[in-house]
């Protein structure tokens, strides 16, 4: 009895036993052996993965080389989820006296016993509905309030984010990551933790439905993780830019740098229960993968390329912002959308059409950036192509009517925006044609807002107003719309 607790004691400080010569213990032998029953006790209550040291020679390890002063308990506080787990690192690394450790000693910790600490994950852009059910069970099942996310607040573990018809939001993880949610979207931040030491980053965000397109940084550490779930399929990661859409029928994975690999989600449903799970799927830039409910994980398939912008240049003045596509023969459609930055992290409108056009309106003045991609039979999104325009709108209106002269009209106009900007000068142009050549009147550099013409020979009419303008130091040109007239004999 008495060389087991000197056994225990020795074991917990790093010194020897109170023995005395007659083999009984002294008073403070006695304290002491009564501290190492209660921590065995401590040990013995702690779950088996915390009590036993790992025994698979295959598991993997962190190294800390120690510092002087360093004990075995200051490592294990420092970097173990549990400080009592100092005792499987002294079996582990067969130290026999925890408080003495030497300087330079390489020590193995189990990645399975290091601390994870939270990881913070700020909202730096929305647009439109964009709410926040904070974290707890609660949120999962509908019981705490949604309110307004706000750019600029931290979010954590088992938050969710959901924007509806119109909304976006982007998150940044504290990594860098980015994760951008379109309209009609859902999704739960359901592991956000950085491992101790290692600083190993391990993230799973769960899509519960809608899309949502992420930029994640390339992974440092073999035990990074980042993975996209919904219910049919697992997308992990280790450094790429890509997108997942789900759907009631299908979910679609897009690639568009690095590699993402494709598995089947643990609880996916299958319409049989004794087909093996479907193998995993390598999908590389430039490729997706489409998996139905209930079916094998897609095969890769070639994105569309990104298709052209008809006259990029172009100022958007009109009441309505309008974008043509150049068609692609093999697009079953297209998709725009309009951001406020280059890296469309801060989106305002989307939108997916048939036909290679897309209107948008209630948009202010500014410069934007327009992202264009086509979307195949699969219904996956190709490549995408952004381009920088201008917002700045200016209306030409005008009309024409005949006075009480013989064969004389007065044409009208007005543009919108010439009240905020002085020096605002005209152009009518009146031709027998439609295209406008060969003209009859062509007045320029004018500085009203109306003009008679006189002696007009009957026929057939076109002419349309333009205003020019210069402002902060720039030559805008608005060209109104072609109108007709016809002046009988």
């Amino acid at each position: 009895m008495h060389s087991r607790l000197a056994v225990s004691r020795a074991a917990l400080t790093g010194e020897t036993s109170d023995i005395d010569d007659g083999g009984r213990l002294s008073r403070r032998a006695r304290w002491l052996a009564a501290v190492a029953g209660i921590a065995l006790s401590l040990i013995i209550s702690l779950p088996l993965q915390a009590q036993t040291i790992e025994a698979n020679k295959t598991a993997s390890y962190a190294t800390y080389v120690t510092a002087a002063g360093d004990t075995l308990y200051e490592v294990a506080q420092r970097y173990l989820s549990d400080v009592r787990g100092w005792r499987e690192l002294a079996g582990l690394n067969h130290v026999s006296a925890p408080r003495r450790l030497p300087a330079g000693v390489a020590l193995r910790l189990p990645l399975a016993l290091l601390r994870r600490d939270a990881m913070p994950v700020s909202v730096i852009a929305t647009s439109g509905p964009v709410t926040i059910r904070s974290h707890g069970t609660a949120a999962r099942v509908g019981l705490a309030p949604a309110v307004p996310l706000l750019i600029g607040r931290v979010l954590g573990e088992n938050d969710a984010v959901s924007t509806g018809p119109n909304g976006f939001a982007t998150l940044e993880l504290a990594d860098g990551s980015y994760v951008s949610l379109t309209p009609n979207t859902s999704i739960v931040l359901s592991i956000l933790r950085k491992m101790a030491l290692t600083d190993a980053n391990d993230r799973v965000i769960e899509l519960e439905h809608g899309e949502v397109s992420t930029e994640v940084t390339h992974a440092k550490q073999s035990a990074d993780r980042f993975e996209i779930h919904t219910p049919a399929i697992v997308a992990g990661v280790r450094g790429t830019h890509f997108r997942v859409q789900m759907s009631p029928s299908m979910t679609a994975v897009e690639v568009l740098d690095g590699k993402v690999a494709l598995g089947a989600a643990k609880d996916a449903a299958r319409p049989d229960p004794n087909r093996a799970a479907s193998a995993a799927q390598l999908i590389a830039a430039g490729e997706g993968s489409t998996t139905p409910i209930g079916a094998d994980i897609g095969a890769p398939l070639p994105l569309l390329p990104a298709p052209t912008l008809v006259d990029p240049a172009k100022v958007q003045d009109a009441q309505a912002v309008a974008f043509d596509l150049e068609p692609q023969e093999r697009a079953q459609a297209y998709r725009v959308q309009i951001a406020r930055d280059a890296d469309t992290l801060d989106l305002i409108r989307d939108t997916r059409v048939q036909a290679p056009t897309a209107v948008f309106t209630g948009v202010p003045d500014g410069t934007y950036f327009v992202r264009v991609s086509a979307i195949d039979r699969h219904g996956l999104e190709g490549l995408p192509r952004v381009y920088a325009f201008e917002r700045r709108a200016n209306e030409v209106h005008a009309t024409a009517a005949p006075t009480n002269g013989s064969h004389e009209y007065r044409f009208l106009w007005r543009a919108s925006r010439a009240e905020a900007v002085a020096g605002t000068r005209f152009r009518l142009v009146l031709s027998h044609h439609r295209d406008l050549h060969a003209p009859v009147v062509d007045a320029v550099d004018l500085t009203t807002t109306s003009l008679v013409v006189s002696r007009l020979p009957p026929g057939d009419y076109y002419w349309r107003v333009i205003a020019e303008q210069y402002e902060h130091g720039r030559f805008y040109q608005t060209i109104g719309p072609v109108r007709e007239f016809t002046l009988a004999h």
